[in-house]
Formats: structure tokens, sequence, C-alpha cells
């Protein structure tokens, strides 16, 4: 009988995990493990439709903020899908929450998954939030009998800094399907279909609009870089709350029309190969940043802050790792440096990610070897 896995995610809206456990959804031994993946939200999202047909359950659970309801749904989740071998949460902090609840529901394995390095963002927190996370993560040392990390940076973000220390917690790198990273595409169609010009340099990012990815930093970048190069236009492939200020802040800046906004898209391997000349990624955190993985898979040299996690610099050649406190200007000057310089063989870079941890095959045997309880503790 097949290994049941339940997922507890934000949603199954297009983001890098959502992608990844998707593609592991698509590919793994659906005669030893099967799916289902419980969401915080209400509404239907990209991935809802594709994760059905390939057998998984949605389970809609809204209310997190709300401890005693969230308690309740998730009980009464549990017992009308389960029973469950596994909960694996993406969750953060909230994992120690949410895994207390299935230690509960005597759900014998339970993963807390660190996706991100948020201690950025906790600096400055009030006595309230200092407070939460220091029960969270005293819970998911209480509950959790594995913890994965998609990075050091993120394995001490959740785990400690001494997370080593504890043979329950270990890193698991993400993996991309690199398939349609070696289909034949049409530079000229993919162009035409975006409206940009054929001999225009196409500076993309791909990342959801809220404060982590620094949208205000790129358009500091792209009026800079436009300023100096009026052949170059920026690609805007994602959705989210900010989405709206970002625009209207390029309408004040004088440069809407050097940004082309696409909302999400299925295609973005298609977009790296067809249109995008180069990709810029300033975040001001990130767990591991899968969709570098994807640029340089493209073969696309990228201009990327230097707190990103060392891990996803596989094509080091591709990698140009720049300082926050830099102003825009310098990292408008390594752009246009880039522009006028040769471009990368992306055949040798896509062998590079092919050959590296990140293969997709490689992830998934170990994670099914963690299903298959062959790593519980």
């Amino acid at each position: 009988m097949a290994k049941r896995v339940l997922h507890v995610l934000g949603s199954l809206e297009r983001g890098g995990v959502e992608t990844w456990l998707m593609h592991v959804l698509r590919r793994m031994d659906k005669e030893r493990l099967s799916f289902d993946f419980l969401v915080h939200t209400d509404r239907k999202c990209a991935y809802d439709d594709e994760a059905r047909s390939l057998g998984a359950r949605i389970i809609y659970n809204p209310d997190p903020r709300n401890p005693a309801r969230y308690a309740f749904n998730f009980f009464k989740n549990l017992r009308e899908y389960g029973p469950y071998d596994v909960v694996h949460s993406h969750v953060h902090h909230y994992s120690g929450y949410v895994l207390f609840l299935a230690r509960l529901f005597n759900v014998p394995v339970r993963i807390a998954h660190s996706h991100n390095d948020t201690r950025h963002e906790n600096v400055n927190n009030d006595i309230f939030r200092a407070a939460y996370l220091k029960i969270m993560e005293n819970a998911i040392r209480k509950n959790a009998t594995i913890g994965l990390a998609a990075s050091r940076k993120a394995a001490e973000s959740l785990f400690g800094v001494r997370w080593d220390d504890d043979i329950r917690w270990r890193i698991h790198y993400y993996s991309i399907d690199l398939t349609p990273f070696k289909e034949e595409v049409d530079e000229r169609v993919v162009r035409d279909e975006l409206g940009i010009p054929q001999r225009t340099f196409v500076v993309g990012h791909v990342g959801r609009f809220q404060r982590q990815k620094n949208h205000s930093f790129i358009l500091e970048i792209a009026a800079e870089v436009t300023r100096r190069d009026a052949n170059t236009l920026f690609l805007m492939v994602g959705e989210g709350p900010l989405r709206m200020s970002i625009q209207e802040r390029a309408k004040v800046l004088g440069i809407s029309d050097r940004l082309i906004f696409t909302g999400t898209r299925p295609d973005v391997p298609r977009l790296m190969l067809g249109a995008m000349d180069l990709f810029l990624f300033p975040s001001l955190f990130e767990g591991l940043g899968i969709v570098l993985l994807e640029a340089q898979s493209a073969g696309l040299s990228c201009v990327i802050s230097d707190v990103i996690p060392e891990e996803v610099d596989v094509v080091k050649e591709l990698i140009l790792r720049l300082s926050l406190e830099q102003p825009p200007e310098e990292w408008a000057e390594a752009i246009l440096r880039i522009k006028n310089s040769q471009k990368a063989d992306r055949e040798r870079c896509l062998r590079a990610i092919e050959e590296s941890r990140f293969n997709i095959e490689h992830s998934i045997a170990e994670i099914e070897e963690i299903y298959l309880g062959r790593e519980s503790c």
C-alpha cells in the first residue's frame, strides 16, 4: 500500500516551493507514495487542477490566524481524508503548531521544512512576535521527527545556528525539471508575443511581488540602465500584492515604457530561453533561490544580491554577486558590462545543472526514502 503524505503550505500558486512539489508529484513512484495538499487559503490556485489530475486532493484550511478554529478543521480534515503516514509542513515557524497537531493525531513521520532565511525580517520584532517565534521553534524541536532545509542559511533560520548537532535536521536541495530547457525555442516568436523588438537587450526577473524580492530596487536599477542605454527592456514575471504599487512607482520614475509586466506565467523556461539576455535577482533574503537554477539552465548571466545562499551557484561564471549596499548605479554598470560580453554556451550550462546535486532524479530518490520511513527518528 502506498505511503500517504499530507503537505501543508500556504497555497498552490506558482512559486519556487510549489513548483518543486509539482515536479516531485509528476515524477514520483505513485505505487509507493500518494500526496494530498492542505492549503491555508480557500481560493483556487494555479496548480490545483494539475495536482488533482495527478491524484492529489486539495484540502482547504484558511484560518491559521485562529488557532482553535484551525485545530478543529485540521483534525476534521485528517479524520475525513486520512490516515496519513507523513505530515510535511512548509509554513516555516507555523510548522511548530502544525506538527504539534499532527503528533496529537498520532501521525508517525512529521517533517518541518525551512524554505527561507527569514532572520533579516525578524531583526526588529516586537515582544509578541519574538515570543511567537520562540514558542514555535520549541514546538518544532519537540514535535518534528525530521527537519529539512533548502540551504544552510535556511537551516539556521528555523533550526538554529547549531542545527547540524541534531541528527534530525538536514539539507535537502530542491531540484528542477530540465526538460523544458532542452526544447527548441524560437526567440523571434517569443519576443513578438511580448512586443519586444528583436535586437533589444532584455533584463529578466521572476518573482512574487512582495518585499523580499526587492522590486523597488529593481526599478532604481532599471531607471539607471535605461538612462544610459535606451535599447534595454526589463521583463518582470510574477504576481503579488505589491505589483500595482511597483507599476505606479515605474510611472513616477518615467520608465513604464521600459518595463513589461507579464503576471504569472506557466512557461518561465520558454521566456528565459526566448526573451531574456540577463537575469536580475536582488532579493533581500532567500532560502535558496530556485529560479536561479532555472536561469543558469538557460545559460543566462545572473546579477544577484550577495545574501543569497552560495549553494545555488552551480555555473559560477554566470553568477555576479553584488552587495545591496552598493548603489543602483553600480548594479547598472555591472549589467551593461555583461551586455557587451560574450554569451555563455547554453548546452554546457544545462549539462552542469544536470550533473549537479539539483538533478530531479537525485532529489526525488532522496525524498522518497524519507517518506518511506527509513529516515524517521
